[in-house]
C-alpha cells in the first residue's frame, strides 16, 4: 500500500464518539486495511484522564462539572489530566508505527512520534508568527520558553498524550486556537501547577487574523505531512475510508483521487495485547 497520511476533519464531535471513531480506523490500520490516518475535530467540554491522572487534579466539584455540562472520561492514554473544549483542534493521529522511520532509518518509536507530533505543531504556531518550542521534561508544546529568564513562566498551547497497542497510535494533541482558557480553571492541567495555558488568539501579534477551525486544522495537516514525510490525502468521511478497506481486502488498486461519498448517518451526526502509554 502507498504510503501517506489520510486527514478526516470532522467537525465537533462528542468525546465518547470520538473515542468509537478512534477504535474503528485503529482496528482497519491494524489490519492493514487503511493508510495512516489523521482525525482532526473539536469536542464539547470535557475532561479527560491520563493513566497517570490524580483525581486532585481536578479542582472543581462533580456537582459544578455537572451543572456546566462537562464530561468526565477516564482513558488509557498517558499523562494527568486535560480538558478539551470548542475552540481547541483535537488531533487523533492513528498510525503504524512498524511502517514508520526516523531520518537516520531506524524504527520509529512512540518517544520519536510524539517528538515529530510536537515539531508540527511548532511549525503550526510558526505560521501564524507565534514562537513556540519545547521544555526539556514537560511533554507539549510552549509558548514563552525564552521569555523564562524574565521572569514570566511557559505557556502551553498544546497537549499531547497517546495510547500504543502492537505499534498502533492512537489519542493525540490538543491545540489550543480560540479555546476558552477560563475553563482551565477546573483542572491542575496535566498535572503541572506552575505553567498557565494559553491560546493561539492570545499569542498573535495584534492585528493578525487566526482563520476558522477547519482552516486550522488543513494547516495542520499539511505539516504533519512535512514534519512525517509522507503525501496527505483529504478524505470525506468514514464510508470513504471504509469503501478503501474493502478494496484492500479484494487486492485491488486504491484510486487516485477521492470521489465524492454519501456521507453515513454516523458522521452526519458528528459534524452537527500490550499498551505503553506516553505522558501528557
Amino acid at each position: 500500500m502507498e504510503r501517506m497520511i489520510e486527514v478526516l476533519y470532522l467537525g465537533r464531535v462528542e468525546y465518547a464518539e470520538g473515542l468509537r471513531l478512534q477504535a474503528k480506523v485503529a482496528g482497519l490500520v491494524a489490519e492493514g486495511r487503511a493508510r495512516n490516518t489523521l482525525l482532526l475535530l473539536e469536542h464539547p467540554p470535557v475532561l479527560t484522564m491520563g493513566r497517570n491522572a490524580k483525581q486532585a487534579n481536578i479542582l472543581a466539584s462533580a456537582e459544578l462539572l455537572a451543572r456546566r455540562g462537562v464530561a468526565v472520561h477516564e482513558i488509557n492514554r498517558g499523562g494527568d489530566v486535560t480538558y478539551h473544549g470548542p475552540g481547541q483542534l483535537v488531533g487523533y493521529p492513528i498510525f503504524d508505527l512498524r511502517s514508520m522511520r526516523t531520518a537516520g532509518g531506524a524504527r520509529l518509536g512512540p518517544v520519536d512520534f510524539v517528538r515529530q507530533m510536537e515539531e508540527a505543531l511548532i511549525r503550526l504556531c510558526g505560521v501564524y508568527g507565534v514562537r513556540a518550542g519545547r521544555i526539556c521534561k514537560l511533554t507539549g508544546v510552549w509558548c514563552g520558553v525564552d521569555e523564562e529568564g524574565g521572569g514570566r513562566p511557559a505557556r502551553k498551547i498544546a497537549a499531547i498524550g497517546i495510547h500504543v497497542a502492537r505499534g498502533i497510535t492512537t489519542h493525540g494533541f490538543a491545540f489550543n486556537v480560540r479555546t476558552r482558557l477560563e475553563d482551565f480553571a477546573l483542572i491542575v492541567p496535566c498535572g503541572i501547577a506552575d505553567h498557565a495555558v494559553t491560546s493561539l488568539e492570545r499569542e498573535v501579534a495584534p492585528g493578525v487574523e487566526i482563520p476558522d477551525l477547519e482552516a486550522v486544522a488543513h494547516q495542520a495537516a499539511r505539516l504533519f505531512g512535512q514534519v512525517f514525510g509522507e503525501q496527505v490525502l483529504a478524505v470525506d468521511g468514514m464510508e470513504a475510508l471504509r469503501a478503501q478497506a474493502r478494496a484492500a481486502l479484494q487486492g485491488q488498486e486504491f484510486p487516485a483521487e477521492d470521489r465524492p461519498v454519501e456521507v453515513p448517518a454516523e458522521v452526519e451526526r458528528l459534524r452537527g495485547g500490550p499498551e505503553r502509554p506516553v505522558r501528557a
